[in-house]
């Protein structure tokens, strides 16, 4: 059973970076999907990036490319999300999800495993 932890939430001021880590467990190979999601209060659940791990090749919403980098470590089972230039439209819970799929999908019904997430908060 794959499972997610999310570390390294806060809160920071605009324009501070934060990272956040998803220490996946479970996975018994490297094809899979793995993806950052986030949701504020009152709207939906939207797909901010994602990784392959058999690859690397990465995938962004507009709204985050150039401020925000995914990688992903697999002899440690760790992604992570570096966010740079961080604005008060980032502030929301940040999810870690996985899928086994060599298919980037943004949609997060397409997600099977599903971290507890973390708080961000960006101050103006």
């Amino acid at each position: 059973q794959v499972q997610l932890v999310e570390s390294g939430g806060g809160a920071v001021q605009a324009g501070g970076s934060l990272r956040l880590s998803c220490a996946l467990s479970g996975r018994t190979s490297n094809a899979y999907t793995m993806a950052w999601f986030r949701q504020a209060p009152g709207k939906e659940r939207e797909f901010v990036t994602g990784i392959f791990l058999s690859t690397g090749l990465t995938s962004y919403t507009d709204s985050v490319k150039g401020r925000f980098t995914i990688s992903s470590d697999n002899a440690k089972n760790t992604v992570y999300l570096q966010m740079n230039s961080l604005k008060p439209e980032d502030t929301a819970v940040y999810y870690c999800a996985a899928r086994y799929t060599l298919v980037m999908y943004r949609t997060a019904s397409n997600y099977d495993y599903w971290g507890q997430g973390t708080q961000v908060t960006v101050s103006s």
